[in-house]
């Protein structure tokens, strides 16, 4: 793969299809059936809502990413809820 091919999501997802790490090693198949059977639980999990599903999404992805304060401040003004205090524990809080 290219390196711009070896960003984002998207890589990665097309990197579990070809069950190809994104390196070009075998990912082993033990791994592979592991994921694809949590994804298809996740995959019938009822949803409730879009917008709470992009929330959820911004938070774990930008609490790596961003600033406590600023990606609670970020939600704010976007019209969610600001940062809760278990999402500020668990991925702000002291890592063991």
């Amino acid at each position: 793969m290219s390196d711009q091919q070896q960003s984002g999501a998207e890589a990665v997802d097309a990197a579990i299809a070809q069950g190809l790490d994104l390196d070009g090693s075998p990912i082993p198949p033990k791994m592979l059936d592991l994921y694809t059977g949590v994804m298809g639980l996740e995959g019938n999990r009822k949803r409730s809502g879009v917008t709470n599903s992009m929330r959820s999404r911004i938070v774990r992805i930008g609490a790596k990413h961003i600033a406590q304060d600023e990606l609670n401040q970020k939600l704010v003004d976007a019209g969610w809820a600001g940062l809760k205090d278990k999402e500020i524990a668990f991925y702000y809080g002291p890592k063991g």
